[in-house]
């Protein structure tokens, strides 16, 4: 018969098992996730190659982008920016976090990484956000995006900066006056008679 100490090792260690393949699972994301990857970074190399076929196929023809300054450009748009100096990104990365398939539709969500050109030649500008993107599947069964929207995510050092400007300077009015009864000592009216209620006329 086993001993007390040996049991309670042996029922410690049957309790233990179905905890221990919660670490040891893969952390592979789902094929929907994995499936729509593929075609972000489709859109991602199109983007840094300035590759107008490829957006062809990637945009649908009645695509709606919603920029993260609210700029809204179509299809045509999107691909002209391409070839204008200054208009398209070096580069982007886009990042899938969550996608959904409803029949030919899937909703993905995702965040992204982009590169424009800055003052000089040597830096460069990273906007870093968040997009959802719309995609539909076509006759030919690819993923073509019909609604894309992205929005700038602001860093820590941007929100301590903006906390500190907020903390430091107040909008209030200063001095401190009752609307319609005495607008404090720049006013031109005379201060309320002392017991009345009424403000001056």
């Amino acid at each position: 018969m086993l001993s007390f100490h040996l049991r309670s090792i042996l029922a410690a260690s049957l309790f233990a098992l179905p905890f221990t393949g919660l670490n040891a699972q893969p952390a592979d994301p789902s094929p929907e996730v994995a499936q729509m990857q593929t075609v972000e970074d489709s859109w991602d190399g199109a983007v840094t190659k300035r590759d107008q076929f490829a957006m062809e196929n990637l945009l649908a023809r009645d695509y709606v982008g919603i920029s993260a300054e609210g700029d809204v450009t179509t299809r045509n748009q999107q691909i002209s920016h391409l070839f204008v100096a200054g208009a398209a990104p070096l580069s982007l990365k886009q990042t899938v976090i969550g996608a959904r398939l409803v029949g030919d539709l899937a909703i993905v969500n995702g965040t992204y990484v982009m590169e424009w050109q800055g003052a000089t030649d040597q830096q460069k500008v990273a906007e870093k956000g968040v997009f959802s993107h719309v995609f539909r599947k076509n006759s030919a069964g690819n993923w073509q995006c019909i609604n894309s929207q992205r929005t700038v995510v602001a860093t820590e050092d941007e929100r301590k900066k903006k906390a500190a400007t907020h903390a430091s300077k107040s909008d209030a009015a200063l001095p401190f006056h009752i609307p319609l009864i005495y607008k404090g000592p720049q006013s031109t009216q005379p201060p309320p008679a002392p017991g009345t209620n009424q403000p001056p006329q």
